[in-house]
């Protein structure tokens, strides 16, 4: 068996896990004789470039987005946005959006919908919603689970935290005040692709996270260590070579 460590960053991170995505079988079966959704977001972004096959303009794709509350640098949001990225049989649908593909799904369909925190323990994923009646995946759950579609959720190990994420979208007050504003936070389960399962997806390995964090530009990143047989780990070290300089997202 062999052993090497990796440090990804954020961008990095979010670029391995929309690989991964790409290689579950559930996504690779829907893509041939089914139906896959990818919701907006920042992780989603790279997860809909993976699936088209060309990059796609940030921000272009994203709602919601989480920045700093003192900005150090101008971030161009006005772009225009792409109304959903669907696939029907491995085909990209225009003009179809992500609400109205939910309509049309059934067993063994993915939508694919990124989440903002992360209980990798008790596998709950928590989605940041601002709008009173849920949002996209307020409006999305419902249906996929009686129509026995897959959730497909990825999620980078930088959003962990060490709560009950049930319990915290109890908490979480809904009354705004001048000034303020309190987003809610709606608890999902379902396929969880964080890095880990990402290369655990990709080739034969294991792979555990063993810390994170870092600075000039490794700010949120996280630490892995990734063991197999010599040929998988050349095979991961392939892929990771590829991911390593991802641009910063925006």
């Amino acid at each position: 068996m062999v052993r090497i460590e990796a440090v990804l960053t954020v961008s990095e991170s979010k670029r391995l896990i929309a690989k991964g995505i790409k290689g579950l079988e559930i996504v690779k079966k829907a893509m041939v004789d089914g139906m896959v959704t990818v919701a907006m977001g920042t992780t989603t972004t790279y997860v809909a470039e993976e699936l088209v096959g060309q990059r796609i303009p940030k921000f272009s794709y994203t709602t919601g987005l989480t920045l700093p509350t003192v900005r150090r640098r101008r971030i161009d949001l006005d772009v225009p946005k792409r109304p959903g990225i669907v696939f029907r049989k491995g085909r990209l649908v225009e003009g179809l959006s992500i609400d109205e593909s939910v309509k049309e799904m059934g067993a063994g369909d993915v939508f694919i919908k990124g989440a903002n925190a992360l209980n990798y323990r008790e596998k709950v994923a928590g989605i940041l919603i601002g709008h009173p009646t849920g949002g996209t995946i307020g409006k999305a759950i419902g249906t996929l689970i009686a129509r026995k579609a897959h959730l497909v959720i990825p999620v980078g190990l930088e959003k962990c935290i060490p709560f009950d994420i049930l319990e915290l979208s109890r908490q979480i007050p809904l009354t705004q005040t001048e000034g303020s504003k309190f987003t809610s936070l709606f608890p999902v389960t379902g396929v969880i692709v964080t890095e880990i399962e990402a290369l655990e997806t990709l080739a034969d390995v294991r792979a555990v996270q063993v810390a994170a964090g870092g600075v000039a530009g490794a700010e949120g990143s996280v630490r892995l260590q990734i063991e197999g047989e010599s040929g998988e780990i050349e095979k991961i070290e392939g892929i990771l070579e590829g991911i390593y300089g991802e641009e910063e997202f925006g």
